[in-house]
């Protein structure tokens, strides 16, 4: 972000150089990764499953959001100078946030699908279906897209020091206090609400795993697996998601303030360009464990017609 005080050091270069490298990865793998894994939920979609519709979604919520990037690399390539007008300005800025959070709801209700799976495999085959999936997903879409809206107000504006047309700036004083108000609206529905699900979730599911007496070998390998991605799920949305929402809280109560010496100003704008990166390149890692269990998820929706609850236990852990 830029410097709203003149009277401190601006952190345009920094700003640029980051970003534009950030984005610029993030589209290259983004585009890889998210179409190499809708290319396999697509081609496996008639054995379709709960936990593939989510992966769907969110395969192409990241595949949205890729495509607005390569804007957003060419605004920082020129050093802060936005040439595609106020609509696309204003859409870059919306689809990047609804993406952030129809990811982290998306993988709450994985989370949930999965703790439901694990433990309580009879029962999920009830509960959990694909129409039920479908109807979560199409809520998920609705809420975030309306909730997001407010980031469609700000578009593109020109910046009378330099003469030069702005976009995806900081915001002006006058307009940070409803900015902090709309943020810890987001921060409490749109993160600690969905991550709270994800943590009761997963220590629910490791409960199950470390409590289960006279289990085969095999299954043990199958719980250690499954508790080794938990916690890589767990830390690539700590690495991602909750640095940025914990300095953007800091930094626009910064702001609200107005009376942070050009050191603090320049760390915070500073920490802010990092843990914005993070959370765009939160998605994009993602793309991979999207591709690598879509078969194992498909092989369960096939196995659902089992009387034996506990094969089809087994294989939702693998897949896990």
């Amino acid at each position: 972000m830029e410097n709203n005080n003149r009277h401190c050091d601006s952190i345009d270069d920094f700003r640029n150089q980051v970003y534009s490298t950030a984005y610029s990865l993030i589209t290259v793998l983004g585009l890889v990764g998210n179409g190499l894994a809708l290319v396999v939920l697509i081609r496996t979609y008639r054995e379709s499953s709960p936990f593939h519709v989510y992966m769907l979604n969110l395969g192409v919520s990241d595949l949205l959001c890729v495509m607005t990037l390569p804007l957003r690399v060419v605004y920082y390539v020129k050093k802060g100078q936005w040439n595609f007008g106020d609509f696309l300005c204003r859409v870059s800025s919306y689809a990047l946030y609804v993406n952030l959070y129809c990811s982290i709801y998306f993988m709450a209700a994985m989370s949930f699908t999965r703790f439901l799976a694990i433990v309580f495999p009879v029962q999920n085959m009830r509960l959990v279906t694909e129409n039920r999936s479908r109807l979560v997903c199409v809520c998920i879409w609705v809420v975030i897209c309306l909730l997001s809206s407010p980031f469609l107000m700000s578009g593109q504006s020109i910046d009378h020091f330099t003469n030069k047309t702005k976009c995806f700036e900081p915001p002006k004083s006058g307009n940070v206090q409803k900015l902090v108000i709309l943020n810890y609206l987001s921060l409490g529905v749109g993160f600690i609400l969905p991550f709270l699900v994800i943590l009761v979730c997963y220590a629910g599911i490791v409960r199950a795993l470390l409590y289960r007496n006279h289990t085969a070998r095999r299954q043990r390998v199958t719980d250690t697996k499954v508790i080794r991605m938990i916690v890589i799920v767990l830390l690539t949305f700590l690495i991602s998601f909750m640095p940025y929402h914990v300095q953007r809280t800091i930094h626009l109560n910064s702001l609200s303030r107005g009376n942070a010496p050009c050191s603090e100003q320049i760390a915070m704008q500073k920490s802010v360009v990092v843990t914005l990166s993070l959370a765009a390149a939160n998605s994009r890692l993602s793309s991979l464990k999207r591709s690598m269990k879509s078969h194992n998820q498909n092989r369960i929706a096939r196995m659902k017609t089992t009387t034996n609850p506990e094969i089809v236990e087994n294989h939702q852990l693998k897949a896990s």
